[in-house]
């Protein structure tokens, strides 16, 4: 996976993931946004500006999506994709802010490529553990490890939800919206063997690649929030739908990933769940 662009995205992906380790239990400002339980910390905007900094060094024709500094570059609108021809950087500099906050040590920086279709390259970084999820459209997906050798992902191929651990997540905007996903979860629940809500939808669409995981669903995503994410699942051999089974793209906000086996099942017991929900 010999890729200039992708060893540039690593880079700057590393770069970031060192200044929120130089920060992580450390002293950093924390605010917020949308909501009082939607962070963002001085963490974030710091590895953000690496990594713009990174990207726009060499790319200065490129426009850039990022999670705190929004939309730059040479779209005058905003769109979550750039037209043809153009190409976009879609940029999450923290996701698991609120782990981060906490001091809970699961949390990554996310990068994205996309042209007019979606993710071209994603790259997702996990610091604390030292592990680094990379793809690229067409040539599969891998994990590389600095300490230990490096491997091709593939998804699951559990067929069945008895056995399957799945993970899912709760929006910031969860007390207002009927869109809560508390009737999928109780759903699900009893389905699985287990339910996880590990606060990083980045890693978690990482680590369905990785087969660490079979499932995972969620409502009210940002962009950058998947934009890496999906593209591993999809080059690892797993599929990306949104709730109600319709196709995925990006700019889509809830989506589900499993293997290819247990997608189907999955897809029809969230949509269950909605359809019967009060």
């Amino acid at each position: 996976m010999q890729d200039p662009e992708l060893a540039l995205a690593t880079a700057a992906a590393h770069a970031a993931g060192a200044v929120l380790l130089r920060h992580f239990e450390g002293v950093f400002e924390v605010e917020t946004k949308s909501s009082p339980i939607d962070l963002v910390t001085s963490a974030d905007r710091a590895a953000e500006a690496v990594v713009l900094e990174a990207l726009r060094s060499v790319h200065p024709d490129h426009s850039f999506l990022a999670e705190e500094s929004g939309l730059s570059g040479h779209d005058p609108k905003y769109t979550v994709l750039p037209g043809p021809g153009e190409l976009r950087w879609v940029i999450d500099p923290l996701d698991g802010t609120t782990n981060f906050a906490h001091g809970f040590p699961h949390f990554c920086v996310s990068l994205a490529l996309c042209d007019h279709e979606g993710a071209r390259l994603g790259v997702i970084h996990d610091p604390i553990r030292g592990e680094t999820f990379v793809a690229v459209r067409g040539q599969g997906a891998r994990l590389e490890r600095a300490a230990r050798p490096g491997r091709a992902l593939a998804a699951s191929r559990a067929a069945g939800m008895q056995q399957a651990l799945i993970a899912t997540g709760f929006s910031y905007q969860r007390a207002s919206t009927e869109t809560d996903n508390l009737a999928e979860f109780c759903r699900v629940v009893p389905l699985v063997s287990c339910v996880r809500r590990a606060g990083s939808a980045a890693l978690d669409l990482a680590y369905v690649a990785a087969g660490r995981l079979d499932g995972y669903w969620e409502y009210h995503l940002q962009p950058w929030d998947v934009a890496a994410g999906t593209l591993l699942v999809q080059e690892a051999g797993g599929g990306v739908r949104r709730l109600d089974g319709s196709a995925w793209r990006l700019g889509c906000a809830d989506v589900v990933a499993a293997g290819p086996t247990l997608l189907p099942t999955l897809v029809a017991e969230l949509r269950a769940a909605r359809i019967e929900a009060p």
